[in-house]
């Protein structure tokens, strides 16, 4: 790779990192390209990225970024996974690398604080944004329902009354 080219990775990593929700880093050593091409395809689909860079580019490219405390992590075969969603990168990578025992969390960034390894595990262990979302318009209408329930209560147990003494009317 040429030094224009390596300039402008440098460049999008830098933006990249910068701008994302969390960022997940983990060994990837032993991983074969199919199961690498399965992780890749699951984050996409889930609204994260993967990508395999140069430890040293990497180290380049957090300089002067809130993530700047990750670079530590970057050495050996490295992987970078990052959503905006702050759940769904880790997720992702938790869940693959419970299947495949090659791919190695070591930790990980969400804004300025540093993840470990296990904080991505329990990061990973909460409802993402959409389930959140789903939970709260539950919890909007249920009150909503109670309330017609509740409104139409009396009324039913008129008619069930009304519906007695004519039964009994009719039977006498």
């Amino acid at each position: 790779m040429d030094r224009a080219r390596k300039q402008e990775l440098v460049a999008t990593l830098h933006e990249t990192l910068s701008n994302t929700g969390v960022i997940v880093v983990a060994h990837y050593s032993g991983l074969s390209v199919a199961k690498m091409t399965e992780l890749r395809r699951q984050m996409r689909q889930a609204g994260g990225q993967v990508k395999v860079a140069k430890n040293r580019l990497v180290k380049i490219a957090l300089e002067g970024t809130d993530v700047s405390g990750i670079s530590e992590l970057f050495t050996g075969p490295t992987v970078i996974a990052y959503s905006d969603d702050p759940v769904t990168a880790p997720k992702i990578a938790v869940e693959f690398a419970k299947d495949n025992e090659n791919l190695v969390i070591l930790g990980g960034s969400m804004g300025p604080t540093v993840l470990d390894s296990d904080g991505v595990k329990s990061l990973a262990s909460l409802p993402s944004l959409d389930e959140l979302r789903g939970k709260l318009v539950g919890l909007l209408q249920a009150p909503a329902g109670k309330i017609a329930q509740v409104v139409n209560a009396p009324a039913g147990q008129l008619a069930r009354v009304m519906s007695a003494y004519s039964q009994k009317d009719e039977a006498a």
